[in-house]
């Protein structure tokens, strides 16, 4: 639009008085009507002059109702036909200029006229109709490109739930929009909205269906992503159709659920950059702890052979040992647990007996003390389960430390093999600790200690392991607490096929 347009409207908006601004309005609706009576009368002057007959004059007037039934639609249609049977009557019928509307010709030949208008302007709006809906339908999916477009620029690690709102909103060009997304129990606002607006969205998700309201030209659509609905959209003054409406419901799950996508990935991410650090810290603490450890266990070996000791110091000299050693395979597990994450790791899996394993893991206790305490519950026939002997030997080793550590002293500890269909599980059922529901499955996260037990010793790794080394061998390991009683910990691995299993 050029400037001197602008200025042109601007003063004939000052000038032009409003009953004339209303009057000029009236006759550019009725300009097709308007043409069409003069197009009738300069036919009517011309036919008339050249004397033509009354066959060529009613089709010439036939041409004005047709135009005026396209551009004006039928009720201009109807006055110019009127004209028209006016002007046949008075200059071609006999006797000619005379008026009399009598005869049975003048109502055929408006009946006529009145047929074509109405057929004529029917098609003509139904064409129109079908232009504005073409229209509509190109416009709302340019503006859905647009959105598209707008929403894959959408990067930032959180929900934009505001943003594509207002977004929505813009390129649509509605009064107002609500998002409502179920999964994190958000709601996000935009434009004016009508009363219940919000509840409406939230009976969409619920119902998991669309609604459109006509008398508010609204629609209220469930957002669907996979199985079931995962939030609503509400459009307030549109009538876009169905198929727009829903494209623009799955382009704005789609939006949400990327974003879902992003801050998970950048969470991942972070998450495994942290633990990339903390084992190359602990790796490098561990190997560095290797070297003093062993100068003490040298230094205690000697004291021991220097000379005459003493009760006293001889225990204490056990003890430094003893201690010193803990420490070592502290160490040796904090160098060796890392590994286990790595994708160049390849056990080197064989079929084994569970109750030869958990009976080696208790031999290699110090303590026979300590060894006295587990009682093993072997089934009749055992079959075998198919793991890396090593990783089994190091997850059970820790399981009996565990018991050790976290039961009540001298109490006895108990462990027995449950034969499932596909699998075996080894349970290690103590007395003491009661492990609580919600730390059931964060125990097995790595340094995580539970409430109750930070005042025992431990790192928080030995369970991390476990687990570790259960998902590397297919298997699986879970806590379970008795209450007034203590825990149990289950770790089950597949069953060997028939056939495979020979004696080791």
């Amino acid at each position: 639009m050029s400037a001197t347009y602008i200025v042109t409207a601007g003063v004939r908006e000052a000038v032009l008085p409003r009953a004339l601004r209303t009057v000029m309005a009236k006759l550019a609706l009725a300009g097709p009507c308007l043409l069409a009576i003069a197009g009738v009368a300069g036919c009517t002057w011309i036919s008339f002059r050249f004397e033509q007959n009354l066959g060529s004059v009613g089709f010439l007037y036939l041409i004005f109702v047709v135009l005026a039934a396209v551009y004006g639609g039928f009720w201009q249609a109807t006055i110019v036909s009127l004209a028209a049977v006016g002007c046949l009557d008075y200059f071609f019928n006999e006797p000619v200029l005379s008026l009399t509307v009598v005869r049975f010709s003048d109502f055929v030949e408006l009946g006529a006229f009145e047929l074509t208008a109405l057929i004529i302007s029917q098609l003509s709006n139904r064409a129109r109709a079908r232009e504005l809906e073409a229209a509509a339908e190109r416009r709302d999916t340019s503006r859905l490109y647009q959105i598209a477009r707008r929403i894959l620029l959408l990067n930032r690690p959180e929900i934009p739930g505001a943003e594509l709102a207002e977004l929505i909103r813009e390129i649509f060009e509605l009064r107002g929009v609500i998002l409502f997304d179920a999964i994190q129990e958000r709601i996000w606002r935009s434009g004016e909205l009508p009363p219940a607006c919000a509840e409406r969205a939230r009976d969409a998700h619920a119902r998991g269906s669309d609604e459109f309201d006509a008398k508010a030209k609204s629609w209220y659509l469930a957002l669907r992503l996979g199985a079931g609905p995962t939030g609503a959209l509400a459009l307030c003054g549109t009538a876009m159709s169905r198929l727009n409406a829903a494209a623009l419901a799955s382009l704005t799950a789609i939006a949400l659920e990327r974003a879902r996508a992003l801050e998970q990935h950048c969470r991942a991410e972070a998450a495994r950059q942290a633990e990339q650090l903390r084992t190359a810290v602990l790796d490098a603490l561990a190997h560095k702890i290797k070297t003093p450890l062993t100068i003490i266990r040298t230094a205690g070996s000697g004291l021991r052979i220097a000379g005459e000791l003493s009760e006293l110091q001889r225990e204490l000299a056990s003890l430094i040992d003893q201690e010193a050693r803990k420490l070592t395979d502290l160490a040796s597990r904090l160098v060796g647990a890392p590994g286990l994450d790595f994708e160049d790791f390849k056990p080197q899996p064989e079929p084994l007996l569970f109750s030869r394993l958990i009976k080696a893991a208790i031999q290699e206790l110090e303590l026979e003390e300590d060894r006295g305490r587990f009682r093993v519950v072997t089934p009749l026939s055992e079959p075998p389960v198919f793991a890396d002997r090593a990783l089994i030997l190091t997850a059970l080793a820790q399981l009996v430390d565990n018991a050790l550590t976290y039961s009540s002293a001298g109490t006895t500890i108990d462990i027995g093999i449950v034969v499932c269909e596909a699998t075996v599980a080894l349970k290690v059922r103590s007395q003491g600790l009661v492990v609580s529901p919600e730390d059931r499955d964060r125990i097995f996260e790595r340094f995580y200690r539970a409430r109750d037990a930070r005042d025992r010793p431990g790192t928080g790794l030995g369970l991390s392991i476990v687990k570790t080394i259960a998902a590397d061998q297919h298997g699986s390991v879970w806590a379970e607490g008795e209450p007034d009683y203590g825990t149990v910990f289950s770790f089950s691995l597949p069953i060997v096929p028939s056939g495979v299993f020979h004696e080791q």
